[in-house]
């Protein structure tokens, strides 16, 4: 580990969340990297790259409260980090504006660059600490701070500088500020051939009373009946995620719950002819939108996860089918409301989880600017995988190129 010597702010740097995360995919050990990486973990500005590293080891370990405090403590003293970058000469030269969250909780566009000749260096917006003056070097910036209560004052510290930006910024935070689930479907329900369900954020307290007194259900949610989904509030994959299909059930499902908040929406019975339920993951970048993957399981609640794809050869045939014929296939048969949706968020970059109604509407559950984007499936098992990612990640550092208005350098 080193530290630029470049002219401006020292920037540490770090094997990086892309590298970490491909060792514990492919099943490496990474306790050894642990004990060899703490005694190197000084004070000196150099140590707090490998500070970081065991951040994200931590929480891959499984250790996320230990992994959340090692990046506090580095953040107090070190905020710039550069990660890797393939070529020795950089094309471009990226920051990332990142908000103080667990190692999930940052857009992790490392994946989506680490093959290319981009230079990344994140930037932590720590409210309270001044901007580093001067900012490093960069041809273009990108807010991947997410929409998330913890951090609406490094989002609110990013929105102040904004006009004032010395570099085009993609991803404004006051564009990120509408993703969370309530004002999401504030924004959406306008676009025609795109349903989104009505999300109310409710209290602990709302939710007991409703429990109470479920005639109140309509005041609360608009139009709302049971089943109900509800979820607490800031979680994702599937974290706390429930169906109520009456109100006694509110009571059980608050008691295994620790949090304050709740979103609220109807249940929306997504499943397709055959009794099965898909659901997509897209990514839009630059205006353009593409297939990540395609989840297919015999439950409502669903995620890549569990739907258990490696196993099944008749679902990953379906999901190749899904990528091969995207641009003619689903998206075609949206392009209305993919372009209403892409117009509305005005985002540069993000995704979003969806499926299709029984009446073939584009039925959207999800948009953040922070799900996982990568290639590390197995090429045997995933063959089609790769190129489509490829598609992607293509498309990214084209955009990133183009919004800084450079032209990218052609391979020899």
């Amino acid at each position: 580990m080193s530290i630029s010597d470049q002219a401006g702010p020292v920037c540490a740097e770090r094997i990086g969340v892309a590298r970490l995360a491909k060792m514990a995919f492919d099943g490496i050990d990474l306790t050894p990297l642990w004990h060899q990486l703490v005694p190197k973990a000084t004070g000196n500005p150099a140590a707090a790259g490998i500070g970081m590293d065991l951040s994200v080891i931590a929480q891959l370990l499984g250790d996320q409260k230990t992994g959340l405090a090692i990046q506090h403590e580095v953040l107090q003293r070190q905020r710039l980090f550069r990660s890797p970058c393939a070529a020795p000469v950089p094309g471009l030269r990226v920051l990332a504006l990142a908000a103080e969250m667990d190692m999930g909780g940052n857009t992790p566009i490392e994946f989506l660059i680490q093959d290319s000749d981009i230079e990344l260096t994140t930037l932590y917006v720590v409210p309270g600490t001044a901007m580093p003056n001067p900012l490093p070097a960069h041809d273009v910036a990108i807010v991947v701070a997410p929409d998330d209560d913890r951090t609406k004052a490094a989002l609110g510290e990013i929105e102040r500088l904004a006009d004032a930006w010395p570099a085009p910024l993609l991803n404004p935070p006051e564009r990120i500020g509408q993703l969370d689930r309530d004002r999401l479907h504030r924004l959406l329900s306008p676009v025609q051939g795109l349903q989104i369900p009505m999300t109310a954020r409710l209290s602990r307290r709302d939710l007991v009373e409703l429990c109470e007194n479920p005639a109140s259900l309509g005041e609360r949610l608009q139009g709302g009946a049971f089943p109900l989904i509800v979820r607490p509030v800031g979680s994702h994959a599937g974290l706390g995620l429930g169906k109520i299909d009456s109100p006694d059930e509110i009571a059980d499902y608050l008691a295994s719950r620790p949090e304050a908040e709740f979103f609220l929406s109807p249940y929306v019975d997504y499943a397709s002819a055959d009794g099965l339920f898909r659901k997509y993951r897209l990514v839009c970048v630059g205006g353009r939108v593409y297939a990540c993957h395609m989840a297919i399981c015999d439950q409502w609640k669903i995620w890549y996860l569990n739907a258990d794809m490696s196993a099944d050869g008749a679902k990953r045939a379906e999901e190749a089918h899904f990528m091969a014929s995207f641009d003619h296939g689903f998206a075609a048969r949206h392009a209305g409301a993919l372009s209403g949706m892409m117009a509305r968020l005005g985002l540069d970059y993000f995704m979003v989880d969806c499926a299709e109604t029984k009446t073939g509407e584009l039925l959207v559950f999800e948009a953040d600017n922070t799900a996982i984007v990568h290639c590390m499936d197995s090429p045997t098992l995933f063959p089609y995988k790769a190129p489509q990612m490829r598609k992607i990640f293509d498309a990214f550092a084209a955009m990133l190129y183009s919004r800084a208005g450079k032209a990218k350098a052609r391979a020899a």
